[in-house]
């Protein structure tokens, strides 16, 4: 399983960044793939997961209404378009999947980072104020 993220930079507070992730390496209908970020001296924290099996979203309350997690039609490529960026939002964005038909269940935890068995090596995202 690989996956490979791409599109951090540099920005300025207000503006708009797109990362992505490409997923490969596995062949399977049930998975999920979650973008997590960690600022310096933080720990990591799920930014926004998108459920492969039916669609389903979730987002962390910093994300909502600001993020954007979406998908190409077949799965390979999940996205994650951040608008309206502050400098809070700034660290190493990196993506993961969880593969398996318990990605459904009422145990997953889509914005937790134990629920994921596979990691990209992260981009970075700064926001200049």
């Amino acid at each position: 399983v690989q996956l490979v993220e791409s599109g951090g930079g540099l920005v300025q507070a207000g503006g708009s960044l797109k990362l992505s992730c490409a997923v490969s390496g596995f062949d399977s209908d049930d998975y999920a793939v979650g973008w997590f970020r960690q600022a310096p001296g933080k720990e990591r924290e799920g930014v926004a997961c998108i459920r492969l099996t039916d669609g389903n979203t979730f987002y962390a309350i910093s994300a909502k209404g600001r993020f954007t997690i979406s998908t190409d039609n077949a799965g390979n490529s999940v996205h994650l378009q951040m608008n309206r960026l502050k400098p809070e939002d700034t660290g190493s964005y990196a993506c993961a999947t969880c593969i398996g038909s318990h990605v459904s269940g009422d145990r997953f935890r889509p914005l937790s980072e134990i629920s994921y068995a596979f990691w990209g090596q992260g981009t970075q995202v700064a926001v200049s104020s």
